[in-house]
């Protein structure tokens, strides 16, 4: 659905994202919570401020994009919200309640699975002075900018993502899986340059994290490609960065983008973001 209904907005860098005005979520009627939609899916990513937003009222606009998605790990989903997960640093009783540095490193949201999500939106609840930027990269620009030829050596090549190799090598919370969540989380394989199914657009859909190798290659050549392509899609002309403030929500498409958090002074500042996903489909 589209509608003719206008908003003010402005890039977020040039090609890449909107930042969308004079939109009171909470608020705003049918026409502008679609034109809202339709900017997302268009724009790669949207980033609307100062809202003031319950959890309902997130529930609710995540909604317009499809059916939230459930979290792998459940014990840092907010009471009585199951799809809302907490990415914080605060201690409540003794225990975090929510994933700290979760985000770090560049990556897209479960790719470990079949069907990978949609989108992702982070609502800023208390941010740090300095640090826990976010960094968006535009995939489909970093497509576009290469040489057909490098395109069609690229077309057709297969990811292997690995849920456990996420697990035992990351940065921040490694863990080894119990047998449980191996089984629940099954390794999978994409395509390393994914079609938008809005417009047929493609996306040099490399990640880290996840990325275990490529079908049919060598370990070693498979790494030193993978660490190349996220270094080119990472480098500067590709990439947004977000400086939180209170009330901020920041949605990205994950079909065509990677992003990363960063770290922050945790003894000194406060951070809590509450995280939705939105369903998505097989990557094609």
């Amino acid at each position: 659905m589209t509608t003719d209904f206008e908003l003010r907005t402005r890039p977020l860098m040039p090609g890449f994202g909107v930042e969308i005005f004079d939109v009171d979520l909470k608020t705003a009627g049918s026409d502008a919570r679609q034109k809202v939609v339709d900017l997302f899916h268009a724009n790669g990513a949207i980033l609307l401020r100062r809202q003031d937003m319950d959890p309902d009222d997130l529930m609710s606009f995540i909604g317009l994009f499809g059916e939230a998605e459930d979290h792998t790990q459940t014990q840092f989903t907010l009471p009585g919200y199951s799809k809302i997960f907490l990415l914080s640093n605060k201690i409540v009783d003794g225990k975090p309640i929510g994933a700290h540095n979760d985000g770090v490193g560049w990556h897209t949201d479960y790719s470990y699975k079949e069907e990978p999500v949609m989108c992702t939106m982070l609502y800023a609840v208390e941010v740090p002075d300095e640090g826990s930027d976010t960094l968006l990269a535009d995939l489909c620009a970093a497509y576009d900018s290469l040489p057909r030829e490098r395109q069609a050596q690229l077309d057709g090549l297969v990811l292997h993502h690995s849920y456990q190799h996420l697990m035992s090598t990351r940065q921040f919370g490694r863990m080894e899986l119990s047998e449980e969540m191996k089984a629940a989380n099954p390794d999978v394989f994409h395509p390393l340059v994914r079609t938008h199914p809005a417009d047929g657009r493609k996306a040099l859909w490399v990640s880290t994290g996840t990325v275990k190798g490529i079908v049919g290659m060598p370990d070693d050549e498979a790494q030193a490609l993978i660490d190349e392509l996220v270094e080119f899609v990472t480098s500067e002309p590709f990439v947004h960065r977000h400086k939180w403030h209170v009330g901020d929500i920041l949605m990205w498409d994950n079909r065509c983008t990677l992003h990363t958090g960063t770290v922050f002074d945790d003894t000194k500042y406060i951070r809590l973001m509450h995280r939705l996903w939105v369903k998505g489909d097989k990557p094609f």
